[in-house]
């Protein structure tokens, strides 16, 4: 009788500790909230435009390259060998140029990216742990696809925290 009375409180603490513990999580999908949010809206639209920047010097520099190497295999035949060899190593350089310039960009759009996005995402954690702190929540997984969620039925935060960033 005496196992009979101490399983059955075992088996009340773990089904009240299981209950316990699901109400203290919840879910976000935390790529949905930072699309919607309008800094980054902001933040994209900023980004397009440094990255047409890039690209067009990136194409006025191919451009250019194609221009003169036309140019030079035309007149090869009637330059001089010496003539020929600077103009090759004039290509060479430029070919080099291009390629540095266009390393250079990507990184620095990358950069620019992360600049931009930090504060958004900062902005996003902060209103997160707000409204979750308020509705009493522990944990509170990204239920964003591919974030490991498999399953997100419980409680999503998204309305609220949409709704404390006022959107």
């Amino acid at each position: 009788m005496k196992q009979i009375k101490t399983l059955i409180i075992a088996l009340v603490l773990f089904v009240g500790a299981q209950v316990s513990a699901q109400s203290k999580l919840a879910h976000i999908n935390v790529q949905d909230l930072m699309e919607n949010m309008p800094e980054m809206k902001a933040a994209k639209a900023q980004l397009e435009k440094i990255q047409e920047q890039y690209d067009k010097e990136y194409k006025t520099m191919v451009q250019e390259y194609q221009t003169k190497l036309q140019k030079y295999e035309q007149e090869a035949p009637t330059a001089g060998e010496a003539l020929n060899e600077t103009r090759s190593k004039e290509m060479q350089d430029m070919g080099a140029r291009i390629q540095q310039y266009q390393q250079t960009a990507g990184k620095d759009l990358q950069q620019k990216e992360l600049d931009l996005y930090k504060p958004i995402l900062e902005k996003a954690q902060a209103a997160i742990q707000k409204v979750a702190k308020s509705k009493g929540f522990e944990y509170v997984l990204d239920s964003t696809t591919g974030s490991g969620v498999l399953v997100a039925n419980g409680t999503d935060l998204l309305p609220e925290v949409k709704k404390e960033l006022g959107f």
